[in-house]
């Protein structure tokens, strides 16, 4: 199974769900928490060209945020990459 990273804020509800689906589907993602780190949030920004959370990757590819994730399990396509 590939590796699955987090970054995340303990107070948003996007990365609730996203969360959520992840462990629905028996997933274990590491989960890098940004509340009041400002040097991970840029870390993120940096890697994911985007400041908001979540932000997603399965193994080196960026998925992005909450919606990519459900939009790819829509797709059928979210099971064949966590696989990988």
């Amino acid at each position: 199974m590939a590796k699955v990273v987090v970054y995340s804020s303990d107070w948003c509800p996007y990365c609730m769900r996203a969360k959520a689906l992840l462990g629905s589907k028996g997933v274990a993602f590491e989960e890098i928490k940004v509340d009041g780190k400002p040097q991970l949030r840029a870390e993120m920004a940096s890697k994911a060209g985007r400041t908001s959370v979540p932000q997603i990757w399965i193994g080196d590819r960026h998925v992005g945020g909450c919606d990519d994730l459900f939009a790819l399990e829509r797709a059928g396509k979210l099971d064949p990459l966590l696989g990988a």
